[in-house]
């Protein structure tokens, strides 16, 4: 008998007949003599109706109360799976995420779980019972609802999965593994069997949303061994535990005549740049740029301190750009116009119509010239990088998202990921 936690996205929860197919998967792996814990997402497109609906009312809303609203749409699909679970036999209940409860810390909209308590969990699933949870919520101190930011429930599920101490974490999702790139871009992207926990975490982090970035941080943290599936495989698939999908596992578990050197190129169209102009060139002044993002809970990637030059008035000063959430922009903007005298600079400008295109893989720790490839790749199509950063296995751009779809494509190439050149 396997502990398993299975997690199903909002394509999967899209509609009572989906729902009903979620529930005979589930009870395959019951009827298995599995125990199972699921955990749910919204219905597809129903936490992007919330989300508006509170940008409706204001666009600097109180996160507590937009917590509040989007929080909703789990609550909906974990008691309607339960439902239908009950109607085909299978003994079960919905937990929400403050009955268990899942502690989460009070940073509203993007809470992080800090513990949860399974005594509950436990009992139920001894009893016999599949527990459905709702993903994305839990409960901070104060007893307010919290949500654990967009795509949560992969974390949801993991933490699940780590708490109960979870043989496997089958994630569900539109899609049936993890892919070199977005297919729907470049037709000849090829799925990978595996990938380690540290490329899924780079590759979620810039713009891969098949797993949310800190459900793999928590999966590399607590060594959950987490499977990515398509649950559009039909009735009569074979058990999760013989389906092909992709398997996230620590680096030594891939043998090395299977590694890459590059395992993806991810991209993300969410991302806003900013640039503070004319700010003093003195200790301190970036730091001062950058705490009140941080006090607001405003996650900053990209940074360029331009060259300092004199101001009119003989001073030295120089110019900042870096990239927030788009989803933040207004808060971010909000933040720095109110720190402004503290900062000290002239200007703020933003623009959204930028993309950041990222080049994965474990291979660049010991392999050089990735960089050199990917910027005369895109040198030679004309495409302009308006910003660099890299991480040991990770070098990432900024460029106009009207290229994006391009930049993809001959990088895909230019490392050799097409399906008939890596046949």
């Amino acid at each position: 008998m396997a502990r398993i936690v299975m997690k199903f996205g909002g394509t999967s929860m899209a509609g009572i007949e989906r729902i009903r197919a979620v529930a005979r998967r589930v009870k395959r792996e019951v009827d298995a003599g599995n125990q199972v814990a699921v955990v749910v997402s919204a219905m597809a497109g129903d936490t992007d109706r919330l989300v508006n609906f509170c940008r409706e009312a204001s666009s600097l809303y109180d996160p507590r109360e937009y917590d509040v609203v989007v929080s909703s749409g789990e609550q909906v699909t974990s008691g309607l799976l339960a439902i239908a679970l009950q109607a085909a036999g299978v003994k079960a209940r919905s937990w929400m995420g403050w009955q268990l409860p899942i502690q989460t810390s009070d940073a509203h909209a993007s809470a992080r779980i800090e513990e949860i308590d399974v005594a509950a969990l436990n009992a139920s699933l001894a009893a016999g019972e599949v527990a459905v949870i709702p993903g994305f919520q839990g409960l901070a101190d104060g007893g307010r609802v919290t949500t654990l930011g967009r795509g949560g429930s992969d974390t949801s599920a993991v933490a699940a999965a780590a708490a109960m101490k979870a043989d496997r974490c089958d994630i569900y999702t539109d899609v049936d593994g993890v892919y070199t790139t977005d297919p729907r871009i470049v037709p000849r992207a090829r799925k990978l069997k595996q990938v380690t926990y540290e490329e899924m975490l780079e590759l979620a982090s810039v713009g891969a949303k098949v797993l949310q970035t800190r459900s793999v941080g928590l999966a590399m943290k607590e060594n959950v061994r987490v499977q990515v599936l398509s649950s559009f495989t039909g009735d009569d698939a074979p058990m999760a535990d013989t389906l092909p999908g992709t398997m996230i596992v620590g680096e030594e578990e891939i043998d090395a005549m299977e590694r890459q050197l590059i395992t993806g190129i991810a991209h993300d169209k969410n991302e806003a740049k900013i640039t503070l102009t004319n700010v003093s060139d003195t200790p301190g002044s970036v730091a001062a740029i950058f705490a009140p993002l941080a006090a607001a809970s405003i996650n900053v990637d990209m940074i360029i301190q331009n060259i300092a030059h004199q101001t009119a008035d003989h001073k030295a000063a120089t110019d900042v750009t870096f990239t927030v959430p788009a989803v933040d922009l207004a808060r971010s903007i909000q933040a720095l116009n109110e720190a402004k005298d503290a900062i000290g600079f002239d200007e703020l400008v933003h623009d959204t119509r930028v993309a950041k295109i990222s080049v994965i893989g474990v291979g660049m720790k010991s392999h050089a010239g990735v960089a050199s490839t990917m910027f005369t790749t895109l040198g030679a199509r004309g495409i302009n990088i308006q910003a660099i950063s890299t991480s040991e296995i990770k070098v990432s751009v900024l460029i106009h998202e009207d290229e994006t779809e391009l930049a993809v494509r001959v990088l895909h190439t230019a490392y050799g990921l097409d399906a008939d050149e890596a046949a």
